[in-house]
Parts: C-alpha cells; structure tokens; sequence
C-alpha cells in the first residue's frame, strides 16, 4: 500500500510536479492523466473555446490549479482538465471561480472522486460543471446537485455551448 504524502499548503505551491499533484487534506494526490481518448478530447474541448474566445469575451485554459478553501484551516487545490473564465485584462488568479470547469474521466477515475471534485467546484463558486466520459460518448452537465445527460453541454446565462457529437467525431479523425 502506497503511503501518503503531508506537506504545508505553502511547500505544495511552491513545488512543481510532473505529472502535477493535486493537494487535499493535507496530502499529495496523483491525477489519472488518461490515455489518448482522454487527452484527445481535453485538447479539443480546449480548442473549441479558444475558438470562441472573442466572440464569447472567454479565455480557456488547461491544468489551472484553483484554490479550494474548504473551512478556516483546510485549503484544497484541485486540477480540471478544462477551465473557462471571463476574459480579463489580469490572468486569472487561484482563487477566483471560474464560468466553467470541465472534467475529461479517464478509465481510472471513479464516480465517487468526480464527484467529490465536482463538490470541490462547486463550493469554491463554480456554477457549471461538466463531466465528458470519452470511453461512452456522453456528457453530464452538473449545476447544484442536479447532472443532466446532454449532447449539447451549455452554461445558462451565457453562449457558452459545446456539440458533443462534433468533438467525439475529432477523436480520431478518419483519413
């Protein structure tokens, strides 16, 4: 049984990782980075909304760290596949929510942890949440504690919209 790893939430920040850890409780946790289905459709979630970027005044970005301040004394940091915030004169910062945040499962991810990462989001004032499985095709879009199974994974309120069936048809692209 692998043992955990404890460091002070400063050490963590300052730290780089390869692959990056996510740090909860206290402890260093290792991402499920996925296989090439899972990194396909994160890079084309990606570059669906670097596409739409000035017609939707959005910025994407992959990887982002995002400070999770779960009571006075507890901090998490969490690592979405995807994240989409309102396009600013400033980078957006670690503790800031963004629009959305997108999560891309890989075959070792369980329901329990996406969930519990969803929980994360959502508690640091992440409205929109969604999850794409790549290995069935489908998409859940997670507000509250409700998840709707959509084709077309929308954020309400704004134009924010990605077609499912268009970026699992870019998986791998027939010649």
């Amino acid at each position: 049984m692998a043992t955990a790893t404890h460091i002070p939430l400063s050490e963590y920040l300052e730290t780089s990782y390869r692959p990056d850890r996510e740090f909860v409780d206290g402890e260093l946790k290792e991402r499920n980075v996925g296989k090439w289905d899972h990194a396909r459709v994160q890079a084309l979630l990606a570059a669906w909304f670097v596409n739409h970027e000035s017609q939707w005044g959005v910025m994407a970005g992959t990887e982002q760290r995002m400070l999770i301040t779960k009571s006075a004394t507890r901090t998490d940091v969490r690592i979405p596949n995807v994240v989409v915030v309102v396009a600013g004169d400033h980078p957006p910062t670690l503790t800031e929510p963004p629009l959305l945040v997108i999560e891309v499962l890989s075959p070792d991810d369980s329901y329990s942890d996406t969930q519990e990462r969803a929980r994360d989001y959502q508690q640091m004032g992440v409205e929109m949440v969604w999850i794409v499985d790549p290995k069935t095709l489908t998409g859940r879009m997670c507000s509250g504690a409700q998840w709707v199974e959509s084709r077309r994974l929308e954020v309400p309120g704004t134009p924010l919209f990605v077609d499912l069936d268009e970026i699992f048809r870019q998986i791998r692209p027939k010649s």
